[in-house]
């Protein structure tokens, strides 16, 4: 399975999103927690790009890859935005502290990395890559 989506960097792409993430889910026959789970993830992600990554008044888009290999379903968000490590650079999350005592951000990095088995960063060609990778059952 290899399937690519393309969106815009607007908050109401965020229903296209989930049809994709439930079409994949779907596909693979995926339980529903982990679907539930996987388009947080996703939600997550893509939002942080939405909110962060162009000037709010500027369209852009960016990509998302899917495909399956070896028992590995994995998810590649692309964006041209500016530069930003969401593994290194986010402000780390003290879960230890009730959500009023808590910092604004950050939460939706750490239930990336919490909900997914492999998370990679890297900046290529311009572009922003944030690899999620979900181990899933053959």
């Amino acid at each position: 399975m290899e399937k690519q989506l393309t969106l815009i960097n607007k908050t109401e792409q965020i229903t296209i999103l989930a049809d994709f993430v439930n079409e994949i889910c779907e596909e693979l026959h995926l339980d529903m927690m982990l679907s539930f789970n996987l388009n947080l993830v996703l939600e997550e992600a893509v939002t942080n790009v939405i909110m962060y990554a162009y000037p709010q008044d500027e369209e852009h888009t960016m990509t998302l890859k899917a495909w399956t290999e070896d028992s590995k379903l994995t998810f590649q968000l692309s964006d041209q935005g500016k530069p930003f490590n969401p593994i290194k650079e986010a402000p780390q999350v003290d879960t230890t502290l009730s959500a009023e005592e808590r910092d604004i951000g950050g939460l939706g990095i750490f239930l990336i990395q919490q909900m997914m088995d492999e998370v990679e960063y890297e900046y290529k060609d311009n572009s922003n890559v944030l690899t999620m990778k979900k181990n899933i059952n053959p």
